[in-house]
């Protein structure tokens, strides 16, 4: 399967001239398989990089109340930001696991999109089968489709008034990201900061240990992707990414 990865048309260099990005995700965690590389090749560069988790994953650990599993998956998202260089992580609020694809999914999006005024927002999720194979998970569907609308939503002065109202004014994003979709048009070159992707991603220490023997060789994992990537960007080990145009 990790073959299959490095076959098609070569990523091209993302664009660099833009200084902030919005990550999207649906769970804690979600950002430190593969992207968390990323975003610490681009802090590194000085760019400005803020999170926004839609749930606090408190559905994640079968063997933990949410309540409590709740508020230590948010610590642990927030070690692993800090350790690619992302220091502002904001929890939206919606319930782990059904997430619903809706109005006030993207309105809340659309108030983080207007509140932090990104550049460029990145998320992921918008296909059933991610190219690494099996079906990916109906929330994180629901927060790829509901943010690539909310960044439309966010630039329309006529759509969610109260939040301009509220002293938040529309905002256009530039560039709009989805993460490792068979359809990744550019790449962002990972070879310097895997060790923190890495790290950030071991930092979900309690929720790693909860998926008992499923849990993965994090390392060989997010190594192995990066490597079998690497054929379509000259060789180098690489995040991909799809670039849309909205």
């Amino acid at each position: 399967m990790l073959a299959a990865l490095g076959q098609g048309p070569a990523y091209a260099e993302l664009p660099d001239d833009w200084t902030s990005a919005l990550c999207v995700a649906a769970h804690p965690d979600d950002l430190e398989y593969g992207v968390a590389a990323a975003v610490a090749t681009w802090t590194d560069a000085g760019k400005r990089v803020t999170y926004a988790m839609v749930s606090s994953g408190e559905a994640g650990i079968g063997s933990m109340d949410p309540a409590v599993c709740g508020p230590l998956r948010e610590q642990e998202e927030l070690d692993g930001a800090a350790l690619v260089g992302v220091d502002t992580v904001d929890f939206l609020g919606h319930a782990d696991g059904v997430i619903e694809y809706g109005l006030p999914l993207r309105r809340d999006i659309a108030r983080a999109i207007r509140t932090h005024r990104p550049d460029v927002v990145l998320t992921a999720g918008l296909d059933v089968r991610p190219p690494w194979g099996g079906v990916d998970h109906p929330d994180h569907r629901a927060v790829g489709l509901a943010c690539v609308d909310a960044v439309r939503d966010a630039a329309n002065r006529w759509v969610f008034t109260d939040q301009i109202a509220e002293g938040l004014p529309p905002w256009k994003v530039r560039y709009v990201l989805i993460g490792a979709t068979e359809r990744s048009t550019h790449a962002v070159p990972v070879g310097d900061t895997l060790d923190r992707g890495v790290a950030s991603l071991q930092a979900h220490r309690k929720y790693l240990e909860g998926l008992g023997p499923a849990v993965p060789d994090v390392e060989q994992m997010l190594r192995g992707m990066a490597r079998a990537f690497a054929p379509r960007f000259g060789g180098r080990p690489c995040v991909p990414v799809e670039l849309l145009e909205i």
